[in-house]
């Protein structure tokens, strides 16, 4: 089963929404809150859950730093609501489910993009 970290950047509605749709997630307001960026990877990568966050600095902690990860969804929504971030959430969690992992996934209104990590 995939679990799932989200950051304070998304917020806790969608936290909730996917523990609501029986997935185990946790929300980093709530166990990391004022952490930092690379302290909220640390955790999703010991713990094996997918970040889920709108914050494009973690794209330069993985692609620029090299850090390991468990895996990242990146919501990219030009109109960015909780309602909007936990349909697209769940949306690409029911569609590409294990693909998720190891992989940092771009979401946006008109495209998925899914690029697999080593």
């Amino acid at each position: 089963m995939l679990k799932f970290l989200v950051d304070e950047s998304s917020g806790n509605k969608l936290a909730a929404a996917l523990i609501k749709e029986g997935h185990d997630a946790l929300y980093a307001g709530e166990v990391l809150r004022g952490e930092s960026d690379g302290s909220v990877l640390a955790k999703s990568l010991k713990e094996n859950r997918i970040l889920i966050t709108n914050d494009k600095d973690f794209g330069e902690l993985i692609f620029r730093q090299r850090k390991e990860c468990a895996g990242i969804i990146f919501l990219r929504l030009k109109k960015d609501t909780p309602r909007r971030r936990i349909d697209y959430a769940l949306s690409l969690i029911e569609e590409q489910g294990k693909k998720l992992s190891k992989a940092f996934v771009t979401i946006s209104e008109t495209s998925i993009r899914i690029r697999e990590l080593k």
